[in-house]
């Protein structure tokens, strides 16, 4: 029996961020950690290409664009929705989700989900460098994991 599974060595290839303005005071956190994530795994910054949009919904379709061009081992979207007193970040919350899951599906290239949608800021703030760690950090690292199995896999 064959076992596969990624290491965290830098696949061929360029890394991608796309990160929302929306909510920059969190979302900046989390580039920064994506950035400290890729780097301490030999990901050098002329390998790495950081895009802004608007707000978390917007991240699936450049996240998709950029997966299509093939230049990329893999794409890391960022973001932070925060509840607030509408249905909003419900629709929100789907629509960002289910947008980075279509978009590596349909592209064939990783794109690690990094949007933090939770209740309030202080949840957020603490998964943004906080008590609860990077989850930017961890989303580089998913990356830099995906793209070494995609390699494997597509070496078969």
């Amino acid at each position: 029996m064959c076992t596969y599974a990624g290491s965290l060595e830098p696949a061929d290839g360029r890394f991608a961020i796309v990160a929302a303005k929306f909510n920059s005071d969190i979302v900046d956190r989390l580039v920064a950690g994506a950035l400290e994530g890729l780097r301490k795994h030999n990901v050098k910054d002329d390998a790495i290409d950081l895009v802004r949009v608007p707000g978390s919904v917007e991240v699936p379709l450049v996240c998709q664009q950029l997966a299509a061009t093939g230049k990329y081992a893999a794409v890391i979207a960022l973001g932070a929705v925060i509840r607030g007193d509408t249905d909003h970040y419900d629709y929100v919350c789907q629509m960002a989700a289910d947008g980075v899951l279509q978009a590596g599906l349909a592209t064939g290239v990783p794109v690690i989900l990094g949007i933090l949608t939770c209740q309030t800021e202080e949840l957020a703030l603490a998964r943004a460098g906080g008590a609860e760690g990077n989850k930017g950090y961890d989303a580089a690292l998913a990356a830099i994991e995906m793209a070494d199995l995609m390699s494997l896999l597509n070496k078969k």
